[in-house]
């Protein structure tokens, strides 16, 4: 499982540096700005995990982290035009990202053999709280305080991996399958324009 969850973070991070450079990039910020965006969408989730596990963070002892986020960011930088192959790109990239991330820290939690409920809420953590970290870096207000299926589409991943473990679906299906579920979920709620239900009245006039 080590294996795994190393490819899925280098993966994770890469798809979420380029995420995180196009938001930069759209904010109009210089090189160093677009690399500093990059770098805090792409381990800033899975930073708070393991703070929170109290383990070594996963970035500081894997230059493979590194190297993925400074490429997935270069490549933002230099095809920024040419990847712009779907409406909302950055869309595209976050939900990547989602989808991998989630599904590490979900199974981190299972390797410290935490509780099915804070496994989800680690993967959770994992998924979204780079993003969350890059919207305030940006002056955005994040996505999971809108009423936009994000977290949700995390929470949901999180749960059919660990309904996958307990149906004993093998390797590599039972992660392939959440990850492209959560992805599915999170791109259908932005096509879609589908979203929680508001808190709020809906002004007239």
């Amino acid at each position: 499982m080590i294996t795994i969850i190393e490819y899925l973070n280098i993966s994770g991070s890469f798809v979420f540096a380029i995420s995180g450079a196009l938001i930069a990039i759209k904010k109009k910020l210089d090189p160093f700005g677009v690399l500093i965006v990059a770098f805090i969408t792409a381990v800033g989730g899975g930073t708070l995990r393991d703070i929170l596990l109290a383990k070594e963070v996963f970035w500081l002892y894997n230059t493979s982290m590194l190297y993925a986020v400074f490429t997935g960011a270069v490549l933002a930088m230099f095809l920024k035009n040419k990847l712009d192959f779907f409406s909302k790109p950055m869309f595209f990239y976050d939900a990547l990202g989602l989808g991998l991330f989630t599904i590490t820290g979900v199974q981190i939690g299972i390797q410290n053999q935490l509780d099915n409920s804070i496994c989800i809420l680690l993967g959770t953590v994992t998924g979204v709280f780079g993003g969350v970290l890059r919207d305030v870096v940006v002056n955005r207000i994040p996505v999971i305080f809108k009423k936009e299926i994000y977290a949700t589409a995390s929470v949901l991943g999180g749960c059919l991996y660990l309904l996958l473990l307990k149906l004993n679906v093998p390797n590599p299906y039972s992660q392939i399958i959440p990850v492209l579920f959560t992805i599915i979920i999170r791109l259908a709620a932005v096509y879609f324009k589908v979203s929680l239900p508001t808190i709020y009245k809906k002004q007239h006039g």
